[in-house]
């Protein structure tokens, strides 16, 4: 048999190396161990959620196929979410489009923008999807890099004039996946400024904006001036409502940008299971109240953790937003790949290598706060043993 050359490109998931490291660990010592590695939410949706699917799946016009755009009830939902957040005006017929899921959208988008040999710009660290998504579409991925010195944020100025006038689209991810950083004005309307002079399409990834801390409320993209001429943002029912099995999310802003996603995925599929879309507009509706108590139980699993790391001499950055840590690895150790792989077969404890989201991770590893609270502290029972 012979495979596409694209497949070639995508590299084997450390994801599934360290699931298949964690089996081995389990059954080898008969331990069960503590998963903070992939971001699921480990909670159920809020009950009002819950009950709306329940009630829906035994309507009798449920079950045919949904429009591939959204049903305009939750697409007006999105947009009145949007005003009402981020004082940002949608057309809720132009400008917003139901996903199943955000990496959904941003895996097809760069079908909808990018030919082949085309350069897109991708965040280093960044979420995988980004550069599987441009392999998939045949493209060029150009690293972003992301350090610590400039804040986790790009510096524009050091990408060379050829590759910035090369260039079709660009991913951006604050507060993100797998640095928490959060975004700001400033930076966006920089972005904005810069995807204008180059003509260059951003594809602002804001799955993280609902789930902040000490008060802290993660700006949209769109807020700034021009934002929607030059782009658009996703988001994720997933973290905001612990909706990730559901598969559903949207993307709003630049209208082309929408048009050309709509049609790659009405040749591809045919839009979200009607019941996940009517609870969906229930947790818009209710999101406040909601929001604000999720935020408070992973601000207060992120306390329990890096106050813990801290004791046995690891300190980790307290971030402002996202549901994980980036954390530096300990004194003493250089490999991340090396650290999470000895940590997890000798203490049980799974976290994710920097270096699965590229070459910049080395050097540090991610920390999902998708554990209760006493397992946290087990887990740091055992980081404490293994650091010893």
């Amino acid at each position: 048999m012979q495979f596409s050359k694209r497949i070639e490109r995508m590299e084997t998931s450390i994801f599934s190396h360290m699931n298949t490291l964690k089996n081995q660990v389990e059954a080898k010592k008969g331990i069960k161990v503590i998963n903070l590695g992939i971001g699921s939410p480990d909670r159920p949706p809020l009950n009002a959620i819950r009950q709306a699917i329940s009630e829906s799946v035994m309507g009798d016009d449920e079950y045919r196929y949904p429009l591939t755009d959204g049903t305009e009830s939750l697409r007006i939902a999105i947009a009145n979410w949007y005003l009402d957040r981020f004082n940002v005006r949608l057309d809720h017929e132009k400008e917003v489009l139901v996903l199943m899921g955000s990496q959904d959208g941003l895996a097809h988008v760069c079908q909808a923008i990018l030919d082949p040999g085309d350069i897109a710009l991708i965040p280093d660290p960044g979420y995988p999807v980004y550069t599987a998504g441009v392999i998939l579409a045949d493209a060029i991925k150009y690293p972003l890099a992301l350090t610590q010195e400039n804040n986790f944020f790009p510096k524009y100025e050091d990408i060379p004039e050829e590759i910035c006038k090369m260039a079709k689209m660009m991913f951006l991810n604050y507060p993100g996946n797998p640095i928490p950083a959060p975004g700001t004005l400033e930076f966006f309307k920089e972005t904005v400024r810069f995807a204008d002079e180059n003509s260059i399409i951003v594809c602002h990834d804001n799955a993280y904006s609902e789930l902040a801390y000490d008060g802290f409320l993660p700006p949209s993209f769109l807020q700034v001036e021009g934002a929607k001429d030059v782009g658009v943002e996703f988001h994720s029912f997933s973290k905001t409502f612990n909706m990730a099995g559901c598969r559903i999310g949207f993307v709003v802003g630049n209208s082309k940008v929408i048009t050309a996603l709509t049609n790659v995925k009405a040749n591809i599929d045919y839009g979200v299971f009607l019941p996940i879309q009517h609870a969906a507009e229930v947790a818009l509706k209710n999101y406040k109240e909601w929001v604000a108590n999720n935020c408070v139980l992973y601000q207060r699993r992120r306390d329990i953790l890096i106050s813990g790391l801290k004791s046995l001499g690891w300190n980790v950055d307290k971030p402002k937003a996202s549901m994980f840590l980036w954390a530096q690895l300990p004194q003493g150790h250089s490999s991340s790949q090396h650290f999470a792989e000895q940590l997890l077969e000798e203490a049980g404890v799974l976290l994710i290598p920097g270096t699965a989201f590229g070459k910049h991770g080395e050097g540090y590893v991610r920390i999902a706060l998708v554990q209760e609270e006493d397992l946290l502290l087990e887990a740091v029972h055992r980081i404490k043993s293994f650091l010893k």
